[in-house]
Parts: C-alpha cells; structure tokens; sequence
C-alpha cells in the first residue's frame, strides 16, 4: 500500500473481482452528501468498481453503467439513495448545471464517472479515484481524500483494506 502522501494511497487490484470488492468497502462507508469521483481511461474498471460500491451500500437495484441515460439511481432498504452519473456524453459545463448535482447530494451519495468533463460544477471537497489499466487483470487504484470528510472516509477505507489507519 504506497501512501503517497496523508491523503492520497495506491492500490494494484489483481482482479475484476478484487476491484469490486475494494469498491464494496468503499460503498459501506458512504453517506447523503457524499462525492466519490471515478478517473479511468475506457475499460479501466469504473463501472466494476461502481458495482462493488452499489453492493457493499446495500442497494436493492444491480449497478450499470448509465453512459446512455447520464443518471442511474439506485436504492436501499431504509430509503437511502445512490446516484451513479456518467458525464461521458457530456457536452459542456452547463449540461453538467442542468442535472441540479445539489439534488442528488442532498437525496444520497454521487459517485461520477469521467468527472473531469464537468469539473468546474463540482465541489472543492470529494474522494477522487483512478483507476489505471496495467495489464487484463490488475489495475492500479489511486484515492485521494480532499477535506478533513474525506480523509476520515479514506481511513475507514485502509482500516477496512489493511486493518491500518
């Protein structure tokens, strides 16, 4: 586990099946309000990720990609909501404006793929992560904490990864 700095940490996943459990993890930890934001060239592993957060959030509904749709909403026993958006197809900024980003963080957590296309609607304070193609199986994931929220987010991660904090 490189710690590269306080807020940031390496991961090499050897498996599609490793980078969802990780994402599992990730998922049980999330609250209403939360922003996780997904990096990854196609292919690398962000919608295997995301699935693996849907589950370990306890959703009712299984996770897919909403490249087509942009919004996939998913729920959870006690009401909870998780929104997955996919911001690939986005055009501009002002598209990204229209998908009122306030409403979901206010319902649930967000986690968003491709967020660098909308990066200027989004809040200072998230969890960014990359995911990295290395070779067919393994994938090099990258968190970065940004804000103290985060950071506690990201020790119950490595808590939960490597029983460190």
């Amino acid at each position: 586990m490189p710690i590269l700095d306080q807020h940031t940490f390496d991961f090499f996943s050897r498996s599609a099946e490793q980078t969802r459990r990780i994402g599992a993890r990730l998922g049980r930890g999330l609250e209403r309000g939360d922003l996780i934001c997904l990096e990854g060239e196609l292919g690398a592993g962000k919608t295997t990720f995301v699935q693996g957060m849907a589950q370990g959030w306890e959703s009712l509904d299984g996770a897919t990609s909403p490249t087509f749709v942009l919004v996939n909403e998913y729920r959870r026993p006690d009401g909870e909501m998780l929104f997955h958006l996919d911001a690939y197809r986005l055009g501009s900024a002002l598209e990204a404006e229209e998908l009122d980003l306030a409403r979901m963080l206010g319902e649930g957590a967000l986690v968003i793929e491709w967020p660098e296309r909308m990066q200027t609607v989004l809040p200072a304070q998230e969890m960014r992560v990359v995911l990295e193609y290395v070779e067919d199986e393994q994938r090099r994931i990258q968190f970065t904490a940004r804000g103290a929220h985060y950071d506690q987010l990201m020790e119950r991660l490595q808590q939960e990864m490597f029983g460190v904090g």
